[in-house]
């Protein structure tokens, strides 16, 4: 004679493990950073290298595509930095300007048209094409900047601006090396170069 077993529930309680992936997902959104948008993104060429550039007196210019783009770290540096370029070039900048400035990321317009890009939303700024910061002979505002910025972070932190060049993988070599002239006209020598991670060849 046969017997029959009965069959029992197989029914688990999924609560305990639903709440702990919400705290999981809770504490990964609450601690993560969010990626500022670059205006104009580059293909950065590849290193083993993993010195981290700092997170303050930091200049960067970020060339491709035949242009250039500046930014700066730190608000008051900015700002300083802004005041300092609109009094050489003659370009009244508001206060509220100057607040813009301090929060957006980076820039490749002349001075003259800067308050244009200051007047746009952040959402709109990275559908205009900027033409790059004008660097040759006769308007070389490119130095402008970099000048100013240094001498802003001196005024305000005591400390010489570190630089950094971030080119395009693909970028032809004379544009980066003009802004290589630029910075060493200005007896800056040591500067970082921005590079991709890779895994080091066997």
């Amino acid at each position: 004679m046969a017997i029959k077993m009965k069959k029992k529930s197989t029914s688990t309680d999924m609560t305990a493990m639903c709440d702990v992936a919400f705290l999981l997902l809770t504490f990964f959104i609450l601690t993560a950073t969010a990626k500022v948008p670059e205006v104009m993104p580059v293909d950065t060429p590849a290193s083993t290298v993993q010195t981290k550039l700092p997170e303050k007196d930091l200049a960067t210019l970020t060339v491709g595509n035949g242009k250039v783009f500046f930014d700066v770290k730190g608000k008051d540096v900015r700002i300083r930095t802004l005041e300092l370029m609109g009094d050489k070039y003659g370009v009244k900048f508001s206060e509220e300007d100057q607040n813009k400035f301090a929060i957006m990321e980076s820039f490749g317009v002349p001075v003259q048209s800067l308050k244009q890009i200051l007047d746009m939303k952040p959402s709109d700024r990275k559908n205009v094409q900027q033409p790059g910061i004008p660097r040759d002979s006769l308007d070389n505002q490119l130095a402008e900047w970099v000048q100013n910025a240094r001498i802003a972070n001196i005024e305000l932190h005591d400390k010489e601006l570190e630089l950094a060049i971030k080119g395009d993988a693909k970028e032809e070599y004379p544009v980066i090396r003009k802004v290589m002239d630029i910075l060493q006209d200005q007896k800056i020598n040591n500067f970082s170069l921005v590079t991709g991670l890779r895994g080091k060849e066997q």
